[in-house]
């Protein structure tokens, strides 16, 4: 595989699991050093550092709560003392509270607000952080999802508002790093096998849902992380301020 993010760094949040662990894999794969974020398990984050350490990159783990806005400035911090710089900044990092439509009596107000503050609060206070620091002609993509633009079915209202306020950030920061060559695009997966989705769909997607599916299946974490290298990767230079759909074309 030839090593088209050599001498790059990149930051990947929430890394530790799921589509962050994979995402970190792939711009390994691809030569790139990689740091990670998580939250609480030290154990799956560090068994993800010494996987990308086998691919002969360097890596890190920095725990960090990204519903904490404070410990942006602190994980950057911790990047570029490592490594010396940040060129590819991956804001992956997000909850999923689904399942209950607004005018339910029991609705979780608490995680509701939660997820607000991680899925965009969150990820604005590390672009913030990092925007400074990151190399030009760098490259910023954020993880949002199908939901931010298409919500085919009911009990998400709230994710799906986090995920439509992302793109408009993203649009916005590009417009504000464009002079740098800097890039910042939106990568919005459908339904993925992930702890996320299984949270909330459980052990199987229903046939009712695959049926809005031209491409009657889910994604794989694969063709996600592949849709984030290319825009990592020097093809994806003249790509910025777009928000691009792995859903299989359920939106349309």
């Amino acid at each position: 595989m030839q090593k088209l993010l050599a001498g790059k760094v990149a930051l990947v949040t929430g890394g530790s699991r799921g589509l962050g662990a994979t995402l970190a894999q792939a711009l390994a794969d691809l030569g790139a050093d990689v740091a990670i974020s998580y939250v609480a398990s030290v154990e799956k984050a560090e068994a993800v550092v010494q996987q990308l350490k086998a691919k002969d990159v360097r890596a890190l783990a920095v725990q960090s709560d990204q519903a904490d806005m404070a410990a942006a400035r602190p994980l950057i911090d911790n990047v570029i003392a490592h490594f010396g710089q940040l060129d590819i900044l991956v804001n992956n990092a997000a909850i999923a509270v689904q399942g209950k439509t607004v005018d339910a009596p029991d609705l979780d107000t608490v995680n509701l607000d939660r997820q607000w503050q991680t899925n965009v609060m969150g990820a604005v206070a590390t672009t913030r952080a990092a925007a400074p620091v990151l190399s030009d002609g760098g490259r910023i993509i954020f993880i949002g999802s199908l939901l931010g633009g298409h919500v085919p079915f009911a009990g998400a209202a709230d994710y799906a508002g986090t995920k439509a306020a992302i793109v408009g950030y993203a649009k916005g920061v590009a417009r504000d790093l464009g002079a740098r060559n800097i890039t910042v695009n939106v990568v919005q997966p459908g339904i993925m096998p992930t702890d996320m989705s299984a949270e909330v769909l459980g052990d199987s997607v229903p046939d009712a849902l695959l049926d809005l599916h031209p491409i009657r299946r889910i994604a794989t974490l694969e063709e996600v992380a592949a849709t984030v290298c290319f825009l990592a990767g020097p093809s994806g230079g003249y790509i910025t301020g777009s928000a691009i759909d792995v859903a299989g074309g359920l939106s349309i």
